[in-house]
Formats: C-alpha cells, structure tokens, sequence
C-alpha cells in the first residue's frame, strides 16, 4: 500500500517564537500588572495564514489561566492573503458568541498596534480538546478520527452539520453587516468578484493558471437562479478548525474568512474541503473515510435542521474547489518565491486537486 510522503514542514513564519515570548510577556504587564506570559509554544500545526500562540498567564487574579493568541501574518512570509484584519475577526467572534449556540473561545484582549508583537493580534481562552488533523490528513489511517466508530463519527458529522444550522439560523445578518464584502450587486456576486480580486493577486507576475480561468467561466453557466437571502458565513467551515470534546464541538476557529454570504458558501466549503483529503488519501492508495461527511447526506441533515434545503450545490461545490485551488496556488508561488519549489511549465499541476477541479468544470466529478 502506497503512503504519502511527509513534505519537509514549510516556511510560515520568519519570526523568532523567542523574541514574541519576551514581547508577548512585557505587552501582558501592561494590562495585568505583575502577570506573565509562561510555556510559550507555537503548535506545530500553526496555519500558514495567520500564526497562533499558546501560553499560559501567570498572575494571582486571575490564576493560571491557558491561552491562545492568534497574530496577523509576518508580512515577510508571503502571505496567503493581503490582508488580515484582526479587529473584524474579534468582533465576529464576540458576535456569534452573544447571539448562537455556536461553541467560540472566550475573546479576552485585542491589540491593533502591531508595535508590542509586530502586528496586530487578540488573545483568547485556550480550550482543551483534539483536532481532526490536516497532516496527515484525518482521513488517514492512525489518528484519533479515522480510528473512531462509526456511530462516533456519525455524532461528530451531525453536531458539525448543527454549527452551520446554529450560525446561519442564530445570528442576525443585519447585526453582521460589517461582514458585507464591498462591491456592487448581490452577496454572491460580491463574494465571486472578491475571489477574482485575489485570484488576480496571487497570479500578479506569475504565471495564471487555466484550469482556475475555466472554473470561473463555468460558474457563470452554473449560476443559481435564486440566491437567497446572505447570513452570516463562518468562511473556513470545516472539521480542521473545529476543536472538539470527545465527539462534540468545544470551540469554533479561525473567522478570518466570515463573511455575508449564501448558506451554501459554508455547506459547500464543508463538503468539498472534506472531498479534497478523501481523494488525496485515495490517490495514495488508501481507502479512507469514503462514508464520513457525504454530500447527499449533509443536505438532508441541513435540511432537516433549519427548513432550508440546500440548492446549487454542483455550483456551490464547485466554487468551493475553485477557491481552494487559488490558496494552494498561492501556497505553491510562496515555495517558489522561498526557493522550495520552482515552477513548472505547466502551473495548473501546483494546484493538488487538479484533476478533480477539472472533472468538476466539466461536469463529470459528482
């Protein structure tokens, strides 16, 4: 049986986690006199877009008290995206926290001077419980996942599936208009021309990529007829950024990506992003989780949880591998631009997932 290889870690960061443990411990005097910063760690699994810090706050009121810090992206490391706007996701978080059922970690402090750590950051209460990995991926064999029961994964879908039925149902778009992305005509419209603009971004120099030119073309045949009303979209909906006791969700993360938009933006995300590792786990031989997070059955189960059947989804999948094709293909420029990689004479075979976006533009993938 094949295995994927494990890929040297990449560069995310040219920050010094020595230097932002000193820093982070003099910035925390200033708002608990005589409190420190202690056990300092940057997680192995820090993102490649904003990076994240656990410590613990030494200081008699409060006691021991575990945190994470989630600070903007080194402007030095090639940044997944052009801009990291911290304020907007504490205020998301306080949002979805004051108005749904959804679990989110306590925010506690927001920082927009980027002088203390040298960008902008918020603290937040760390909470206990376990990710389904990225790498290697949860739909490989010898994680806590993938060796799970099924009747336990079942619970994990169904209460994952509820996050996105809490947050579409639960908080009020009109208290999330700060959220609405800028340009003219509907959500949608909005939401796909902003992916442009960072497609666009990304591609500035380099080589473009066709397949991703022909996802955007197909979209436009595939447009849903009705739209509906936008709610409050977490953005990066899926299992990764989910922490979770036992079976049950604990706590929602990373908000960089909420937004107004479409239900189906999230549910799609949700069903395509769990797809990409499915076939990768397969492309090396392996079976995987072939009956964990199905589409059909996600629907149904939406369906059943807020009376809004999800519609378009060959649409809305197909959006979602789109997007992902643009970050894995900025992913790959910023191996380029560290001396990782080079890139090849074709640029689409940079995006891993590419012959499943083509299959999907051509209609032949569901």
């Amino acid at each position: 049986m094949a295995t994927a290889p494990r890929q040297p870690r990449l560069r995310t960061t040219t920050r010094d986690p020595e230097e932002l443990a000193r820093r982070l411990t003099a910035w925390l005097g200033g708002r608990l006199p005589g409190a420190r910063a202690v056990g300092v760690t940057v997680p192995e699994s820090n993102g490649m877009s904003s990076e994240t810090l656990l410590f613990d706050i030494d200081h008699p009121e409060p006691p021991l008290r575990a945190c994470a810090l989630r600070l903007a992206a080194d402007p030095a490391a090639y940044t997944i995206f052009p801009v990291y706007d911290m304020a907007r996701q504490h205020r998301t978080m306080r949002l979805v926290a004051e108005h749904s059922e959804v679990p989110v970690p306590r925010v506690l402090w927001l920082e927009e001077d980027p002088g203390p750590l040298g960008a902008p950051f918020f603290v937040m209460e760390r909470v206990a419980g376990r990710v389904p990995p990225d790498v290697m991926p949860y739909t490989y064999e010898g994680n806590w996942l993938y060796e799970a029961g099924d009747a336990e994964r079942a619970h994990l879908e169904d209460a994952t599936v509820r996050i996105l039925a809490r947050l579409h149902d639960q908080v009020p778009a009109a208290e999330a208009e700060f959220l609405a992305l800028e340009g003219d005509g509907s959500a949608l419209r909005r939401h796909v021309a902003s992916q442009r603009a960072y497609y666009a971004w990304v591609v500035d120099g380099l080589p473009n990529s066709p397949l991703v030119e022909s996802a955007f073309a197909r979209l436009e045949e595939l447009w849903p007829r009705d739209e509906g009303a936008p709610v409050l979209n977490w953005g990066d909906a899926r299992i990764g950024n989910v922490i979770y006791d036992g079976f049950e969700p604990a706590a929602v993360l990373d908000w960089e990506m909420a937004c107004l938009a479409p239900r189906e933006v999230d549910i799609g995300w949700t069903v395509y992003l769990h797809r990409f590792f499915q076939d990768l786990t397969v492309s090396f031989g392996q079976s995987g989780l072939p009956d964990f997070l199905r589409r059909e059955r996600i629907e149904e189960r939406y369906a059943e949880l807020t009376g809004h059947r999800p519609r378009d989804m060959d649409f809305y999948t197909l959006y979602a591998a789109l997007r992902h094709a643009v970050v894995m293909l900025r992913v790959a420029y910023r191996q380029v631009h560290f001396g990782e990689a080079t890139v090849p004479d074709d640029p689409d075979t940079l995006i891993l997932h590419h012959a499943e976006l083509a299959a999907m533009v051509q209609g032949s993938y569901w």
